[in-house]
């Protein structure tokens, strides 16, 4: 464990709908909602007005609208989205080399690596002053709420303690005064599932857990997860800030227009990706003992499930059946942008006893190949004019669209740099008007 608070965690504030009020002067201090617009949609991102009325990120949009119906409903911009984080990611680097980003709007960095005098608390706290207000000027105004302690774990929790737009720093040798009084939920890796059977034993805080002893915990949870979460009721957490994570890999994965949020479609595809890879590997003489299901959620949170094999494999029935597993295994709130599988641990031999299914009962139904087609052909479609949507019009100039629907669009003429703009509505076949994209960066 670190004996100075030298490692960083940065998140912006409520990253999309930051972004679409830094763009859409009229929709300031407004209420704003970004995430799935139509009937089964659900909310990815919503602004500190919004939440204030009880909206809340992986609410159906449905019921957000009823909570909050004079919001601003807005589909994703994920090229302004990219721009933002790469001007944030930036200033982090100058600060120092080792900055490991998790998504787009949230990263690590060590403080240890930057060029500050010594890592006492004083120091620290102005750098990451000084690295808030460069954000700011870099991006147009954007917020960052920042944590600073001796772990990634307690930063990570010191980040979330006073948004938005907070700064906490948590001395050495407090970090398990600071947890014990928090839910137990608090925790990476307690998800529903764990939470329920932590519960079912009396567990509810940190401080509660942490007097539960490492057996025990072992014996409730599995080796990993038990040990895990042992250590990290104890602030035991001895991570790196690793900026490269990637290992030498084959895999295949997708990124959908339309987030993805039946089962049954993403194993379809996980079907077809899984054939894909075996049929890789084996083209390379090549097998692999660890999948990997890759996905990627609507707030381009990207998370990583895997599972190594006793022996290496190439068969594509066993990498699929290992990622159907790890598919029940997630709680895709908000939907799944991304979805992938790769096999890693990579190795010029097969060995013939390939892992078994310890139940078959277990196992998923089997997607056929049409359910494949038509996942692949339904995630694809094309909607039209969506909501939030940057326009240009060849009279009135940029705008972005208000709203679309039985043959009209709806556009407000209006851009980061100008004040509130007036609002027309068109055919929305009208060639006047189309999508409007920046230009690319050097």
């Amino acid at each position: 464990m670190r004996a100075t608070a030298s490692i960083l965690h940065l998140d912006l504030d409520a990253f999309f709908a930051a972004v679409e009020q830094r763009d859409k002067p009229s929709l300031r201090g407004k209420p704003v909602v970004v995430g799935g617009v139509g009937g089964r949609g659900v909310v990815a991102t919503a602004s500190y007005e919004a939440r204030a009325h009880g909206v809340r990120s992986a609410m159906s949009t449905r019921e957000a609208r009823a909570r909050c119906p004079h919001a601003a409903y807005l589909s994703g911009r994920f090229t302004a989205y990219r721009e933002a984080s790469a001007a944030v990611m930036a200033r982090m680097r100058a600060l120092s080399p080792l900055v490991e980003p998790l998504s787009l709007d949230e990263a690590f960095l060590d403080l240890a690596e930057a060029d500050l005098p010594d890592l006492t608390i004083p120091t620290v706290t102005r750098a990451a002053e000084r690295l808030r207000e460069e954000i700011a000027s870099a991006t147009g105004g954007l917020t960052a709420s920042v944590g600073i302690a001796t772990s990634k774990f307690v930063a990570k929790v010191a980040s979330d303690l006073d948004k938005p737009d907070g700064l906490v720093v948590v001395a050495p040798g407090t970090e398990r005064d600071l947890l014990r009084p928090m839910q137990v939920s608090v925790i990476p890796g307690v998800g529903p599932a764990t939470l329920e059977r932590l519960r079912r034993i009396g567990i509810h805080t940190v401080a509660d857990l942490e007097g539960v002893d490492e057996p025990e915990l072992v014996s409730l949870l599995g080796s990993a997860h038990g040990t895990g979460l042992f250590h990290l009721a104890r602030a035991e957490d001895d991570r790196a800030v690793v900026p490269e994570r990637e290992a030498k890999s084959v895999s295949a994965e997708g990124t959908y227009e339309t987030d993805l949020t039946d089962r049954r479609v993403m194993a379809a595809l996980l079907t077809n990706q899984a054939r894909s890879v075996a049929g890789r590997l084996r083209k390379a003489g090549l097998s692999g003992r660890t999948v990997t299901l890759k996905t990627r959620l609507y707030d381009f949170t990207t998370l990583n499930r895997s599972v190594t094999l006793p022996s290496p494999t190439d068969d594509p029935a066993t990498i699929a059946r290992q990622a159907h597993r790890l598919l029940e295994e997630l709680d895709p709130v908000g939907g799944v942008r991304l979805l992938g599988v790769g096999v890693s641990g990579l190795a010029d031999w097969i060995q013939e006893e390939l892992f078994a299914p310890e139940d078959d009962a277990a196992e998923p139904e089997a997607p056929t190949a049409e359910d494949a087609a038509v996942a692949e052909a339904g995630v694809r479609r094309h909607h039209g004019w969506a909501p939030g949507q940057d326009v240009v019009h060849t009279e009135h100039g940029r705008g972005w669209v208000w709203g679309a629907g039985r043959g009209i669009v709806t556009v407000r003429f209006e851009t980061a740099d100008t004040g509130p703009g007036p609002v027309r509505t068109f055919p929305e076949d009208d060639s006047a008007l189309s999508r409007w994209e920046p230009a690319p960066t050097e």
